[in-house]
């Protein structure tokens, strides 16, 4: 049964797509499950980073169930109403106010493309393989998602994977700037905990102006006053008190997001 299975282990929490019979493909109520998922993770403060990933080797998400477009989206209020959910879905991780990392192994096309590109950081493997098929589906994509591939991967990038709607790999992807990491395979859960646990060390206001600030500039999710308004706390915080004492007394610093 294709779900979402969200895990917790220390300060990482792992939103897990499980659909391997479609490579992972979200149907219609895992897009719609996913911002309350993500919103969960993000209010828990036990939690400081969330780890989207795909269940198996296979794929991280291979795009939306499209055996469900004929039932879901074959009319036009059903196609506005399937579209709301999917932006509601893109948008949630934007909205986080905790670091998301998309783990990436295998596949990632389509929707699965978009969902990693409204991540923070990307970190893959070296057989990953990603697409934007939406040209060979007659799909339109919207202007906020265009946007933030511009953003992340340059003006020609963004028009040659739209255009061409090609299958390109992991190196190409670091290349673009759309991926920080490729590694192995077998070294890719190592390395992505590696990430979250370093992340969820450092002060969670600092994490989150600096995200703020980044979508502010990004023209996503923020804007410049509420990323002002973010950086002003982080310098009248406890955090930045304990931040100081700690880095004076030589010690490791203990931030309560206070």
């Amino acid at each position: 049964m294709p779900e979402i299975v969200v895990q917790r282990e220390g300060p990482v929490g792992t939103i897990l797509f499980s659909n391997p019979g479609k490579f992972n493909a979200l149907t219609l109520d895992m897009w719609r499950a996913l911002p309350d998922h993500i919103a969960a993770l993000d209010a828990d403060p036990a939690i400081g980073v969330i780890v989207l990933a795909g269940e198996g080797t296979d794929a991280f998400v291979s795009g939306a169930d499209i055996s469900q477009f004929e039932s879901e989206r074959g009319e036009r209020d059903a196609q506005q109403r399937y579209a709301e959910i999917v932006d509601a879905a893109y948008l949630a991780p934007v909205l986080a106010a905790k670091p998301v990392v998309a783990k990436i192994r295998g596949i990632c096309f389509g929707g699965g493309l978009g969902l990693a590109a409204a991540c923070d950081l990307r970190i893959c493997t070296t057989d990953s393989r990603f697409r934007m098929p939406a040209a060979r589906l007659g799909l339109g994509y919207k202007p906020e998602g265009v946007q933030r591939f511009v953003s992340l991967i340059g003006v020609q990038n963004a028009y040659d994977i739209f255009f061409t709607a090609r299958v390109f790999g992991a190196e190409e992807a670091l290349r673009m700037g759309f991926v920080s990491q490729v590694l192995p395979p077998d070294q890719l859960d190592a390395a992505v905990r590696q990430v979250a646990d370093t992340i969820a060390q450092n002060a969670p206001l600092t994490l989150r102006a600096v995200k703020l600030s980044i979508n502010a500039f990004l023209g996503t999710g923020s804007d410049a006053l509420g990323a002002h308004a973010a950086a002003d706390a982080c310098n009248a915080s406890e955090d930045y008190r304990e931040g100081v004492r700690a880095f004076a007394e030589k010690r490791k610093p203990v931030f309560r997001g206070q």
